[in-house]
């Protein structure tokens, strides 16, 4: 492109000569200038009428403010939601919590009255649904903290009670003294295989081989070790609660006097020691000073493992 400059006073005339790149050069500037005016305006004139309050400046901020109030409050709503929704979803796992803690608590033989853990009272009529505020909102979910606050309060106190009750199992004799045999002369009135007359036999033999591993019926504390004429050599556990059991005719002893014992640890070898006419284990139960029938325990013992081994039934339609 040619431009021709011409001075009347002068009497001079100039020529440019404008190349493509020059041209870009120059239309790149003409925005720029555009831009930086716009801006200029903005900042001078549209900021400063509000700020002086000229006529139509005013209506002009307030829809600009409007808007953006619009937007913010739609955003704060959106948000609001949702968190009440999630806290919705968490009332509703709570529930659900109660009711797997009332079977637990069935199971730890607590009342109904003492599964759930008390509640305030509340209810009403439905009269319209709207959306929450967020103080609402907040009150809502500081009465949720502390409902699962208490609830944890009440899981742990079932757990401790379901933790006694397999402590309590642990000490009671029901496990098999001798593994594998069956028990020989019952408990009860018998003709004695030494006298030949009726006498009480205040336990229950198993007849094993010499060396067969005697185990203990339960956990506890060994309160005697000893040999004694007619029991042989005998042990003696305290399981607690008045409830001891006696081990007689062993041939071999593994554990002494104060020894804390595991329920099925061997605490001695089957023998023919005392007054016995061959190798067998006389297993005695006393409770409270007074000899029971070991069968009682034992058999209790048989029904746990059978329930816990039994395959789940069919559900209830």
């Amino acid at each position: 492109m040619h431009i021709i400059i011409t001075d009347a006073w002068l009497a001079r005339r100039q020529a440019l000569h404008l190349n493509g790149w020059k041209l870009m050069g120059a239309a790149v500037l003409s925005v720029l200038l555009l831009m930086l005016g716009a801006v200029a305006t903005y900042h001078w004139v549209f900021l400063e009428g509000i700020r002086q309050g000229w006529p139509g400046f005013s209506s002009v901020a307030r829809l600009v403010h409007r808007d953006t109030d619009g937007e913010r409050d739609a955003y704060l709503r959106a948000n609001l939601d949702a968190m009440a929704r999630k806290l919705g979803e968490m009332q509703a796992r709570l529930m659900q919590i109660d009711s797997l803690g009332e079977r637990v608590a069935g199971l730890a033989g607590l009342e109904p009255a003492q599964a759930r853990p008390p509640l305030p009272g509340s209810g009403g009529v439905l009269v319209a649904n709207r959306s929450l505020t967020l103080e609402e909102l907040s009150r809502e979910i500081d009465a949720l903290e502390a409902g699962s606050g208490s609830r944890v309060d009440w899981l742990t106190a079932i757990e401790s009670r379901l933790f006694d009750q397999k402590i309590q199992r642990s000490l009671v004799p029901t496990e098999d003294p001798v593994v594998g045999v069956r028990a020989g002369s019952p408990f009860g009135f018998r003709i004695d295989p030494i006298t030949g007359q009726s006498a009480l036999h205040t336990g229950l033999d198993f007849p094993a081989d010499t060396g067969t591993p005697i185990l203990a019926a339960a956990g506890g504390v060994v309160i005697a070790q000893e040999y004694h004429s007619a029991y042989g050599n005998l042990v003696e556990i305290d399981h607690g609660n008045d409830l001891v059991t006696r081990y007689a005719h062993a041939s071999k002893v593994h554990v002494k006097k104060g020894d804390i014992v595991k329920r099925g640890q061997r605490i001695a070898d089957v023998g023919s020691t005392g007054r016995s006419t061959g190798p067998h284990l006389h297993f005695e139960v006393w409770v409270s000073g007074v000899p029971q029938d070991p069968k009682k325990f034992l058999q209790a013992g048989e029904q746990l493992a059978q329930r816990g081994a039994a395959p789940a039934g069919p559900r209830a339609r």
